[in-house]
């Protein structure tokens, strides 16, 4: 039969609490678990928030060492002597308590600690041969899905480009994802964070290899980021904004392990790894030039895409889709992210050796509606300027 759905294997954490306060339920749940001791890695920026995780771990008789200096854009330089730092230290359960590097960080501690394989080895899909620690994850971005993803990122120094480790053993044990900890996420860093999340729904949905189980994620996370993103953004204390953008990122983490992003964050990454732009403004930059690229491979998608992010009237489907485009362009705008590439100071002979790094992130790129080629990627990376 031609209509036979693909298999599909969905890994998500055992352990999954979504809701305002739910991060009071880690300390019983670590308590109940059995945990004796917590590697909790977070950065100094927000304590406010990890003070009283802290208190509430120790009060349950758990003892916690902390690794607080996990950087924005975390790289192969940083992990590795992080790592060798903590081969003596004594922990059962890693936690992790911050935005996505945070989270990505926490995971690969967990994986990597007391086991011998490098991680350069690991950098693609399946490659990683276990984990021995315990892990939780608590977000405090609505972003990148970390907390229930299968995939890590690092940025490689030498190669100037963010590799990633996807395999099960990344999946956390549990997840507490509660609104209240994005209530103080300044504006630039809620709308980022936000168009990071919804580049996660849309291109799951608009993917070769979409699913109708991970569809079902995708577009109800692009309605709830779309709908409420920016007053998220212009609005901070809008718990029900925050809410809503944070579920629709939890579902965006959902899309990653079946069927994961494409193109936008293919030729992203060369902007993070070389120019140590914000991945979300990075992805915000591309997202409407790779769209309007792939459009013609898969119209109906995107005009779906679009009338989720609450495009209304007649037309065909391109015309729809366009219409979504435009819609995606002015959110960006309103919630303040910068525009082009000569806007934050990429130098316009930068295009060609960005576009032949973004080639070699071929496990996005074969995701992608329509072929990508390097004079493709040029082309994309020139409109975006």
């Amino acid at each position: 039969m031609s209509n036979v759905l693909p298999p599909l294997t969905l890994l998500q954490p055992p352990t999954l609490a979504f809701g305002a306060g739910v991060r009071g339920q880690c300390a019983d749940y670590l308590s109940r678990v059995g945990t004796k001791s917590v590697l909790l890695v977070t950065t100094v920026s927000i304590s406010p928030l990890v003070d009283p995780l802290v208190e509430q771990l120790r009060a349950a008789g758990i003892t916690v060492e902390t690794v607080d200096d996990v950087p924005p854009e975390p790289a192969l330089s940083y992990f590795n002597p992080c790592l060798a730092r903590l081969d003596a230290a004594d922990f059962d359960t890693v936690i992790g308590l911050g935005g996505g590097s945070v989270l990505d960080v926490a995971k690969l501690l967990a994986a990597f600690a007391g086991r011998d394989q490098a991680i350069g080895a690991t950098f693609g899909i399946g490659l990683l041969g276990g984990r021995a620690k315990r892990l939780v994850c608590l977000p405090t971005t609505a972003g990148t899905g970390s907390e229930v993803s299968p995939n890590a990122i690092l940025l490689d120094d030498a190669d100037e480009l963010k590799k990633g480790v996807v395999s099960p053993w990344l999946v956390p044990d549990a997840a507490f994802v509660d609104p209240e900890l994005t209530l103080s996420l300044p504006p630039a860093i809620t709308a980022a964070t936000g168009i990071d999340a919804l580049v996660h729904c849309i291109e799951a949905y608009a993917n070769l290899h979409a699913h109708p189980v991970v569809d079902l994620y995708a577009l109800e996370g692009i309605r709830r980021i779309g709908g409420r993103m920016h007053r998220a953004v212009t609005r901070g204390d809008d718990l029900a904004a925050r809410s809503e953008v944070m579920l629709g990122a939890l579902y965006g983490g959902f899309c990653l392990g079946p069927v994961n992003t494409a193109a936008v964050h293919a030729l992203s990454y060369p902007l993070g790894g070389r120019f140590h732009i914000a991945h979300g403004v990075a992805n915000s930059l591309l997202l409407p030039h790779v769209l309007r690229f792939n459009a013609p491979a898969a119209p109906t998608r995107y005009a779906e895409v679009a009338r989720a992010l609450g495009v209304e009237g007649a037309g065909d489907d391109s015309e729809v889709a366009e219409r979504g485009v435009e819609l995606l362009a002015r959110l960006s705008r309103d919630c303040g992210i910068p525009q082009t590439l000569s806007e934050i100071g990429i130098p316009r002979d930068a295009i060609p050796s960005m576009a032949a790094s973004a080639m070699q992130v071929t496990r996005l790129l074969k995701n992608n509606p329509r072929e990508v080629t390097e004079e493709d990627a040029v082309a994309i990376y020139e409109a975006a300027y």
